[in-house]
């Protein structure tokens, strides 16, 4: 959740600044701004709304600046709660949560000092601008009022007449850079990759100074300390959609290639300590949150159907707080797209705290969960730009669904193939013609319901987040056999019902709940790769999906359900890219 820049080189750092926020945007949409210094003079402008509204600023002069767009967390969106925050001298911009703000503010209050927002982020500018006003040193006021703070942070702070950014970390992500053209923080490589450029992940407790001398990097000590050095290649081209009205609808046309792509060939000799782990395993521990919780439940099921193995799947927001049980001989797998996840982090170092080996399955590069996983397996499903994950969950299924695959060969069992799955998501995708003409059962439902047994089930829930996230509905995916037992009082004419029905042995059991929601005079719509069914007189539209391993059929029955929450979204009026209320990285609690 939000994003923040810093600049300070040779070139006017406005553009450098807004361009880095159009790239972090994904990170929040509630409002945005920048602060510069000219002749050592502060100007700050700020907006609610998107980075575009910023537009106006790219002129203005200075070399040196911040910059954030917002997520709201404490306060309404709104021009008085848009950052940089101001106070005395003091300029800051913050991602994260200070989870003692309340009463660091009453204190601050008590000493007779106003706020102008309603933020947890300017308590942090008034208790660097007291210390700083004492000691006259920045990096020392920052570490002094950083020692306060209770939650997570990443700071980029300034000075009025002083030459330098100083930053720091605790619990959310921040990188520095230096170039010849100058030097950088943000939350994320995307915004400062350049060509010549050498970037550095900050650790939790560690500051940063930037200067024209380039970049210091300090321990929660203020010992000089050295991190791993990131050469940067050429800067991304800007996301286009191409041909496409939205990215979601351009990133679920990709799924068959992040399929492709993301399919790891385990018998590398790169993935050989992998290996005698899962060979020693006897425990699998999953922790997720949103729709890698969902690609955590595909990968149960076929990790215990394949291998045999016991395997638990936690939400990580309740696993780390639960005090789990790690039996030995447990591998701990942690699903997060961004690898920035707060909830899925804080699992997964505890899971590392009571013994489990650490496996981290992400699409990103140095985030914090490769850093902290014993073993990696990366998804390459390419940059996502729309905040619903579409592309990148298929990608996590065929990164799991051959480690299920792996962990059967290291038990002497079958472990069937995947090598035809990328063709099969493209045919998928051409039979999905006409789930845009579904979209007007939908316009006018009062909940949808998905419905499915065993795998079905795992993408039933993946399928209703989505509908929710982007259109609005209330949506629930449910096991089919559990709609008698209280839900299906909610069931009728307006509440669409949607049937998954891809493993044979359970289909006729599917179809009973179709017959049930049916009778009481809800339109059916059917996913499933069996001809007899998809006829079927009770179900008004159906998808006839390609055949494939049953177990693995989330990886191709999600992709309807994708594009009817992208139909149903337009239908009503929404922005799929950019839901409310929604960010893509999830860096707080």
């Amino acid at each position: 959740m939000c994003g923040i820049v810093g600049y300070l080189g040779t070139a006017p750092a406005a553009p450098v600044l807004i361009d880095g926020l159009e790239k972090l945007e994904y990170r929040g949409y509630d409002s945005a701004g920048i602060a510069l210094m000219s002749e050592g003079k502060l100007a700050v402008v700020r907006r609610k709304g998107r980075v575009a509204e910023l537009a106006f600023a790219r002129t203005m002069q200075g070399d040196l600046g911040i910059g954030h767009t917002r997520w709201a967390t404490h306060g309404a969106p709104c021009e008085r709660n848009a950052h940089p925050h101001r106070c005395g001298k003091i300029c800051l911009v913050h991602n994260g949560i200070i989870e003692n703000a309340a009463s660091l503010r009453a204190a601050c209050e008590a000493r007779g000092e106003a706020f102008s927002s309603d933020t947890d982020s300017e308590v942090a500018a008034h208790l660097i601008d007291g210390l700083y006003r004492k000691e006259g040193d920045l990096l020392r006021a920052v570490k002094g009022a950083a020692g306060q703070l209770v939650g997570s942070y990443a700071f980029a702070v300034l000075a009025e007449g002083e030459r330098q950014i100083v930053c720091a970390r605790m619990h959310s992500p921040l990188i520095v850079a230096e170039g010849a053209d100058g030097v950088f923080a943000a939350s994320d490589l995307a915004a400062v990759q350049a060509e010549g450029r050498t970037a550095y992940v900050l650790e939790d407790g560690d500051f940063a100074r930037l200067t024209d001398g380039g970049v210091e990097l300090f321990d929660g000590a203020l010992s000089p300390v050295a991190r791993e050095a990131v050469p940067l290649g050429c800067e991304e081209p800007a996301p286009d959609a191409g041909a496409f009205r939205h990215f979601m609808r351009k990133e679920i046309d990709e799924v068959p290639q992040a399929v492709q792509n993301s399919i790891p060939d385990l018998s590398k000799p790169e993935f050989s300590d992998l290996c005698k782990v899962l060979c020693q395993t006897q425990y699998l521990h999953i922790v997720a949150c949103g729709t890698a919780y969902h690609s955590g439940l595909c990968m149960k099921h076929a990790a215990e159907l394949f291998a045999r193995v016991p395997t638990q799947v936690s939400i990580a927001s309740e696993y780390r707080y639960a005090d789990p049980i790690v039996p030995p001989r447990t591998l701990t797998i942690a699903v997060s797209q961004s690898g920035e996840t707060a909830d899925t982090l804080a699992a997964a170092q505890l899971a590392k705290e009571k013994g489990s080996r650490l496996l981290a399955v992400t699409n990103v590069a140095h985030s914090s969960l490769t850093r902290l996983a014993d073993f990696v397996l990366p998804t390459h499903a390419g940059r996502e730009v729309g905040v619903a994950a579409t592309k990148s969950f298929n990608a996590q299924l065929a990164v799991l669904y051959a480690l299920a695959a792996r962990l059967a060969l290291a038990r002497g069992r079958r472990a069937p193939t995947l090598a035809g799955l990328p063709t099969l998501a493209e045919e998928t995708l051409v039979r999905c013609g006409r789930i845009g003409a579904w979209t007007p059962y939908f316009q006018g439902a009062r909940s949808v319901f998905f419905l499915g047994r065993g795998a079905d089930r795992c993408a039933a829930l993946e399928g209703s987040l989505k509908l929710k996230e982007i259109s609005y509905l209330p949506s629930e995916g449910y096991a089919a056999g559990e709609l008698k037992h209280g839900t299906l009082a909610l069931v009728d004419n307006a509440t669409p019902v949607v049937a998954l029905a891809c493993d044979r042995a359970l289909a006729d059991k599917t179809m009973n709940a179709v017959h049930e929601v049916y009778a009481r005079g809800a339109p059916v719509f059917l996913v499933t790769p069996f001809e007899e069914l998809y006829h079927a007189r009770e179900v008004t539209a159906s998808v006839l999906l390609p055949r494939c391993e049953p177990a693995f059929s989330p990886i191709l029955s999600v992709i309807p359900l994708q594009l009817l929450a992208y139909h149903v979204s337009l239908a009503l009026g929404r922005d799929p890219d950019k839901p409310r209320n929604l960010a893509k990285s999830v860096t707080v609690e």
